[in-house]
């Protein structure tokens, strides 16, 4: 355990911004599937509403992703990575056919 009054101190702020990051992460980390489960709906079923849906929730992800890389929570190269993702995997699902038969 810390003996000076700064290492106390330290270990203090340590201990905040280890929880104000796992409340970020956790966030990303829900969000994306939350994402991903409802490109899987939008592609077994597309209509609009879904693509919608897809839509909202891809916003909302990359909003928490960016406001967690302006905090330093998550590198920029991991946030870029992870809305890189998102994309990419939008993508696979609405052009299927067009990449096949090229």
């Amino acid at each position: 355990m810390a003996n000076t009054k700064s290492a106390l101190k330290r270990a203090k702020i340590a201990e905040r911004n280890r929880l104000r990051n796992k409340s970020y992460k956790s966030a990303v980390k829900t969000l994306m599937k939350k994402y991903f489960a409802a490109v899987e709906t939008y592609a077994a079923n597309p209509s609009t509403e879904q693509k919608e849906e897809v839509i909202k929730h891809m916003s909302e992800a990359y909003s928490k992703i960016d406001k967690a890389v302006k905090r330093g929570v998550l590198h920029p190269n991991n946030g870029a990575r992870k809305k890189s993702k998102l994309a990419q995997r939008l993508k696979a699902h609405s052009q299927p056919a067009v990449a096949a038969a090229q």
